[in-house]
């Protein structure tokens, strides 16, 4: 069951139409119509080899469409790479950590803020470059709780502060929308409960668009406004969390029977 157009987001800020990739003759995405709204955490759910992560891939033009389209804004960027869509506003996550460990904290923070404003990190720049660099970063470290650990070198954070400081790079890029992929994957249990809460603050303090694939269907069930359900690189079928679960279908093909 794949949603039809009239289902989509009336203004969709990103949008894939019709999106599939097939490699050695298989379909690994499959005519995938799915859109996100301004403001809206979409969740991503289905079993190991749905097609999850090669669509957020997909998306994020790591992955090369083998027909579709993907819309930002309205403006069709299938053709962009992967830099160009991030430089657009396209945020990303991945489910292994993707800090610099050698680098500080802020440090890590200061290289996403100093690709949004432009240029270089040479030592002379002018004041008020410095300035908005380091009151970005300073704001996303502020709101993940990270500003108290500025100075230490990322690789010694734990798992859970890693997952946070990814969060703040993308943030100080200020992103249209942030995908963020089983970020509560390798997360100890005693973090899960944080990290929802600071992903839903983010939402609320920044007004973020979210996509999110994660396993944790208490996590995605406490966080997603719609669910999208991905089941043999197809979509099955993008509702609400509640007609999602009392879909007998979803339930066959990923929940192993009723709820």
């Amino acid at each position: 069951m794949t949603a039809t157009p009239a289902e989509l987001p009336a203004r969709a800020v990103l949008q894939a139409t019709g999106l599939t990739c097939t490699i050695g003759g298989a379909a690994i995405v499959s005519d995938v119509d799915l859109g996100v709204q301004d403001g809206e955490l979409l969740g991503v759910i289905g079993p190991n080899g749905a097609g999850k992560t090669s669509l957020l891939n997909l998306l994020s033009g790591l992955l090369p469409a083998t027909s579709g389209a993907v819309q930002l804004d309205g403006q069709n960027i299938s053709g962009w790479s992967p830099h160009r869509r991030a430089r657009a506003g396209l945020g990303r996550t991945f489910q292994t950590s993707s800090v610099f460990g050698e680098l500080s904290v802020a440090e890590n923070v200061s290289i996403a803020a100093q690709a949004f404003l432009g240029g270089n990190l040479r030592l002379w720049q002018p004041a008020t470059r410095i300035r908005g660099r380091s009151e970005r970063a300073g704001a996303a470290l502020e709101l993940v709780g990270l500003a108290g650990r500025a100075g230490i070198a990322a690789g010694s954070l734990s798992h859970g502060d890693k997952r946070k400081l990814e969060l703040a790079i993308l943030l100080a890029g200020e992103p249209k929308v942030m995908m963020l992929d089983e970020p509560m994957a390798g997360v100890s249990a005693e973090d899960v409960p944080e990290l929802t809460e600071l992903i839903g603050r983010v939402r609320r303090e920044r007004g973020a668009t979210v996509i999110m694939v994660e396993h944790h269907m208490d996590v995605i069930l406490q966080l997603a406004d719609r669910l999208a359900v991905m089941h043999h690189g197809s979509l099955l079928l993008c509702d609400t969390p509640q007609v999602v679960m009392a879909d007998a279908t979803v339930q066959e093909a990923y929940l192993g029977g009723a709820l």
